[in-house]
């Protein structure tokens, strides 16, 4: 296994809290109170119920947002503007249609500066390195769901990120594909070791990719619980490690953790549709 040996791409936010404007009008707190540190090269999923602000989380580290109170560092440093050295993975592809495949994996390097030449002849090698040789003249719509992943991870990879940001990108994939599209995941990390922060609502995904799993807690999100994943690297296929005794035990520690937050999520929903028909 290898290591970065730069020591940046380590996440840390202290006491963040953000909150939004609604289109009424009304405030709205996503997180509040967030404390929280990624190690250089740690892989960490976020898991916690829909609305909890786990993805706010995400795009604070990017640079995409800034908080409301509180501070956020990257390799040390507040963030200011977009973070350097950050690469996003989003749950839709964000791929340009109208351009072949290596044109699309190519911009990374062109947008930096690197000449178109050298730029594509990069992007042809890690077409390569995630499986899809002979593809890279394809358009998107001309791919598969799960190849338009590897394309996406292609695209993030190039620029050797210190950071990797991913927003539940194996969500809308069949789970023959999730399953393979993780292994290949955790096979590309392992080259490169850039931070992660992973945002999934799939417990067995969390598990099975992460050092670390955090919980956050129903909306506005807070964490609530992390767990050190213990189990051995490399982890091989992720699909054969659930079955592994202590995958077992932990899946039931996070379960334990998450489940009152889930709970606590729908029995909102439940409150908030019964007073939307009453209103009717």
């Amino acid at each position: 296994m290898t290591a970065r040996t730069d020591g940046l791409g380590g996440v840390e936010l202290t006491n963040v809290t953000k909150r939004f404007v609604t289109p009424t009008g009304a405030a709205m707190t996503a997180i509040r109170d967030v404390n929280l540190r990624i190690e250089p090269g740690q892989f960490c999923a976020i898991v916690g119920p829909t609305g909890c602000g786990k993805s706010t989380t995400l795009t604070l580290a990017a640079g995409l947002e800034t908080p409301s109170a509180g501070t956020v560092k990257v390799s040390g440093k507040p963030v200011e503007g977009i973070t350097r050295g950050a690469s996003f993975v989003f749950q839709t592809d964000a791929l340009l249609p109208w351009k072949p495949v290596v044109d699309n994996v190519a911009l990374g390097p062109m947008f930096k500066g690197e000449p178109k030449k050298e730029a594509m002849a990069k992007a042809m090698d890690w077409l390569q390195t995630v499986g899809l040789a002979g593809f890279e003249h394809h358009y998107p719509h001309q791919l598969s769901g799960g190849m338009r992943k590897r394309v996406s991870l292609a695209a993030a990879l190039i620029n050797d990120p210190s950071i990797l940001l991913m927003d539940e990108p194996f969500s809308a994939l069949d789970v023959q594909t999730r399953a393979i599209m993780s292994n290949e995941l955790l096979t590309l990390w392992d080259r490169q070791r850039p931070s992660v922060i992973f945002v999934t609502h799939d417990l067995e995904e969390a598990i099975g990719l992460a050092d670390k799993v955090v919980v956050i807690t129903a909306g506005p999100g807070t964490v609530k619980a992390e767990f050190d994943i213990d189990l051995p690297r490399p982890r091989g296929a992720v699909q054969d490690i659930r079955f592994d005794k202590r995958f077992l035990e932990l899946y039931q520690q996070i379960w334990a953790a998450l489940r009152e937050e889930v709970e606590q999520t729908y029995s909102r929903s439940a409150i908030a549709a019964k007073a939307r028909g009453a209103r009717a």
